[in-house]
């Protein structure tokens, strides 16, 4: 009798071809989160926990570090806090979609090298050719692969603080200039 009504209870997850839509399971994986923003695609980088003991025990509330980008040049983060995790990713999505902006990308790496600095972390950002791959930590990947550069080598110098690499990571890419950008500014032609 229970195991019925567990049977009838389940049979809303499955689809038309009677495979379970839920996820989880051997071999399936963890279920894909569909992107909170219309126009980007989005990447936790950090989740931070905090615990205040009141009277009755303790009261949590959790801040959450997103990037976004739509893998075409356009790429920004942002940061909130809310009593819930998924309440502050959607604060952190609406955050970053505030702050996009857009940075060159020439044949899928950057136009030359460059180094970015935020408080004590420091990123250096090489351009490589074909077939590298991105060479870098998992933060400063999620904003490269957001942005769209398929082949680059990074290395971070100092604090490895994964919102102090984000953000030494954009400080570099905003340095950034193609090459018609310098003929323009210099007047001359390279």
């Amino acid at each position: 009798m229970a195991k019925e009504a567990n049977n009838a209870g389940n049979a809303g997850n499955k689809d038309a071809n009677g495979r379970d839509q839920r996820g989880g399971g051997k071999g399936r994986g963890p279920r894909q989160q569909q992107s909170r923003s219309k126009l980007y695609d989005e990447e936790v980088v950090r989740i931070n926990r905090c615990d205040k003991v009141v009277k009755g025990g303790k009261r949590s509330s959790f801040s959450a570090f997103v990037v976004l980008g739509d893998s075409k040049g356009k790429a920004g983060c942002g940061m909130a806090k809310a009593r819930q995790v998924p309440n502050s990713i959607d604060k952190a999505v609406r955050d970053a979609e505030k702050n996009i902006e857009s940075y060159p990308v020439v044949k899928g790496t950057i136009p030359h090298e460059v180094t970015g600095r935020f408080r004590s972390s420091v990123v250096r950002l090489i351009p490589a050719s074909d077939g590298t791959g991105v060479i870098a930590g998992k933060s400063v990947r999620a904003v490269l692969e957001k942005i769209g550069v398929h082949n680059i080598l990074t290395k971070a110098y100092g604090s490895t603080n994964p919102v102090n690499l984000v953000e030494a990571t954009f400080d570099a890419l905003r340095q950034l200039k193609t090459k018609e950008q310098y003929e323009e500014l210099r007047g001359i032609k390279l």
